[in-house]
């Protein structure tokens, strides 16, 4: 197993021995997206039946995705907003996209249901608390640093005790700023009194994960997952991080340099 390290002339040579912290985000990183999608599906036809739309799967599907990438691009551009309103906002325009009104009561049996169903289908990576173990024992700073509601960061924490392995958590709800707004990472970086210089974030977005950290002065690390593209992206040109990764476990040979 090697690490792709960037040949970007533009990023900062790497020295893992430097490194006194790794901020993790989420969703797409510490956890794999690979099962959500599939477990909303059932859960929409559900609404859609309650609402008494007749249409087929394929037309409902198009219309939510159109929808989701649409509403995306808007709150992609947001210095802070809550999922829970990306969420609503999507529903919201589905329903429209779909000729019918807009309808509360069903909304909130599938917002209840989708929280549920999204907190159930993140999955910890693999390799995820072995590579947490290997770098709490190292001495490292660890944390969580996600574009998250409380609602749904505090449940996937306290579901894999992963509070056995952090120094803290943060979201953006709780730092009132997403990434990759300075604000977030500010907020952070405040909480672990560690120099910039000396954190390593590891994240699955180029946009909001490697730009972001990039601009606060934070070495950075791209995780990518086969066939699973990070949500919210707008189409930014983005920096190189300073390495690659398909698996956390490639971290350790990282910060073992």
């Amino acid at each position: 197993m090697s690490v792709s390290q960037s040949k970007n002339s533009s990023v900062r040579s790497f020295d893992g021995s430097s490194i006194k912290g790794v901020f993790f985000d989420l969703g797409g990183t510490l956890f794999s997206y690979q099962n959500v999608g599939r477990a909303t599906g059932p859960v929409l036809m559900e609404a859609v039946r309650r609402m008494s739309i007749d249409s087929e799967p394929k037309v409902i599907g198009k219309a939510y995705g159109t929808a989701s990438r649409e509403i995306g691009r808007q709150y992609a551009q947001k210095k802070f907003f809550l999922h829970s309103d990306l969420f609503r906002d999507t529903f919201k325009l589905f329903v429209e996209h779909m000729q019918v009104e807009f309808d509360e009561e069903t909304y909130a049996w599938f917002r209840t249901q989708q929280h549920d169903l999204v907190v159930d289908n993140l999955e910890l990576r693999a390799d995820c608390l072995d590579t947490l173990g290997h770098l709490k024992e190292l001495g490292l700073y660890l944390s969580i640093a996600s574009n998250i509601d409380d609602e749904m960061l505090d449940p996937l924490v306290a579901r894999e005790s992963l509070h056995d392995y952090l120094h803290h958590w943060t979201s953006s709800e709780a730092a009132g700023s997403c990434k990759p707004h300075r604000k977030f990472f500010e907020v952070c970086l405040e909480k672990s009194g560690l120099e910039r210089e000396s954190v390593l974030f590891v994240g699955d977005s180029p946009e909001h994960d490697v730009q972001g950290a990039f601009e606060a002065g934070m070495r950075t690390v791209l995780i990518r997952e086969d066939g699973v593209q990070p949500p919210l992206q707008a189409g930014k040109q983005t920096v190189e991080p300073d390495c690659v990764i398909s698996a956390l476990a490639e971290l350790k040979e990282l910060v073992d340099q």
